[in-house]
C-alpha cells in the first residue's frame, strides 16, 4: 500500500477456505489491482483473489 493521502479506491480482498474476506491493499487503478489480484492468484494457494472499487466521497 502507499500513501495513505491518495485517491485509491481499488481494493484486493482475499477470500480463504473459510469465507473470511480480508482487504490485501488499496490501489489507485484497476489495472494496478488487478495486477496485484492476478499475482496472487497465480501462487497457486486455494485462495480467491478479486477486485473491488470502494465508494469515494465527493
Amino acid at each position: 500500500m502507499t500513501d495513505s493521502g491518495a485517491v485509491q479506491p481499488w481494493l484486493v480482498i482475499r477470500q480463504d477456505d473459510n469465507g473470511n474476506r480480508y482487504r490485501v491493499g488499496r490501489y489507485a487503478t484497476q489495472a494496478e489491482a488487478q495486477r496485484i489480484a492476478d499475482t496472487l492468484d497465480a501462487r497457486g494457494h486455494k485462495q480467491l483473489y478479486w477486485v473491488e472499487r470502494v465508494a469515494t466521497t465527493p
